[in-house]
């Protein structure tokens, strides 16, 4: 009766005691560990085009404020509001009456003075009237030419011209308005678009950094093209022109430490309007022996210095803390830490330590051909 349920133990004993030979037995077999694989990019020096992208705002190349020079009431205005205007052109007429009666009274005074000098003159050589007298009349037919010319001027400011080409804008005065020699405000305003100025401002620092780097040799100038000025819109859109470096402030913002640059771009469909906000993109130089990091191999450690990865000559990663102060596209413009020939790793940084081996392929997420003169961005990170 008890002999079946004490062979079904033994067998259950027999079972337990094989499982836990067959665990032993594969807990002692060595354990084989495959080497790690990472993605590399092997790095090359390339003459590379620094620029600084620095904001900025348009504001127009000429201004010239219309304004009357004699007293009336307005005729009539001759311009459309907003259009095109030339120099000289008529804008304003006014009212000409009184200076046209001036005109004629100065005539007829200017006429009698001169006829009576001119008597004068054939007199006072037979002595028939005093030198007094002849020089009297001379000096009023003088006066007679002046009064004469200022109201030939005074008649001519009637017509009030544009004393620059350019855009005007709206009207402050209508007709039958009374303006005012000297009257503070302007009848309009013309504003000359085309070139049109874009003054920006870069800090004093940068300034500094680049002539130290230009004077030390780590850069060389570009040439004619250092005056190069290139311009991207609000909406991020590039401008099809360029402009050029026109000049630098002397003196240093104390308020911003910034120095204010102005350049100058064509403008002829008028598609920069004073007032617009744009960024600038300033030729700096061309260094010789650029390192360009990808991104995707850079890293920051606890105290926020940037560092990388590399595979060293005997397979095995090395840890670098870079000195890299700005981007270029999707790149790290590397100063110090990475040279020529480095394969930084860009793929498996999460699976691999200092110091540990590892197998290195060809990166599949980094294009491998960096542009090395191309006009991209290299905005300072101060």
């Amino acid at each position: 009766m008890h002999s079946k349920p004490a062979f079904a133990v033994l067998v259950s004993a027999i079972a337990v005691a094989m499982l836990s030979l067959t665990g032993c037995q594969e807990s002692s077999a060595p354990q084989t560990q495959q080497t790690p694989q990472v993605g590399v990019v092997t790095l090359e020096a390339k003459p590379f085009a620094l620029t600084s992208e620095v904001p900025g705002r348009t504001s127009a190349y000429r201004i010239a404020e219309v304004r009357p020079q004699v007293n009336g009431i307005i005729q009539k205005r001759l311009f459309t509001e907003g259009s095109e205007v030339k120099a000289g052109q008529q804008l304003y007429q006014i009212d000409p009456a009184t200076y046209q009666a001036t005109f004629k009274s100065a005539q007829a005074t200017q006429l009698s003075a001169k006829s009576l000098a001119d008597r004068y003159k054939l007199l006072v050589a037979d002595k028939a009237v005093s030198q007094q007298a002849y020089d009297e009349a001379r000096a009023a037919a003088l006066q007679a030419d002046a009064t004469l010319e200022q109201a030939r001027i005074d008649l001519r400011y009637t017509k009030v011209m544009a004393p620059i080409s350019g855009r005007i804008g709206r009207s402050a005065v209508t007709e039958g308005a009374l303006v005012s020699n000297g009257q503070a405000g302007a009848m309009a305003t013309i504003q000359q678009l085309d070139p049109i100025y874009v003054d920006v401002t870069q800090s004093s620092k940068e300034l500094l950094r680049l002539r130290r780097d230009l004077a030390d040799g780590r850069l060389q100038k570009a040439s004619d093209s250092a005056a190069k000025v290139a311009l991207k819109l609000e909406d991020g859109s590039r401008y099809v022109h360029e402009g050029t470096l026109e000049f630098s402030e002397v003196a240093v913002d104390e308020s911003t430490g910034s120095v204010t640059l102005r350049a100058v771009f064509p403008n002829p469909d008028h598609l920069l309007l004073p007032g617009m906000f744009v960024h600038a993109e300033l030729l700096s130089g061309v260094k010789q022996n650029a390192i360009l990091a990808p991104q995707q191999g850079v890293t920051r450690n606890q105290r926020g210095e940037p560092t990388a990865m590399v595979v060293g000559a005997d397979n095995r990663v090395e840890l670098r803390v870079l000195k890299a102060d700005r981007t270029a596209g999707s790149a790290w413009l590397v100063e110090e830490g990475l040279n020529e020939g480095d394969r930084l790793i860009t793929e498996g940084l999460q699976f691999v330590q200092p110091g540990a081996e590892v197998k290195a392929v060809p990166a599949g997420n980094v294009e491998t051909e960096q542009p090395a003169q191309d006009a991209e961005q290299a905005s300072g990170q101060d």
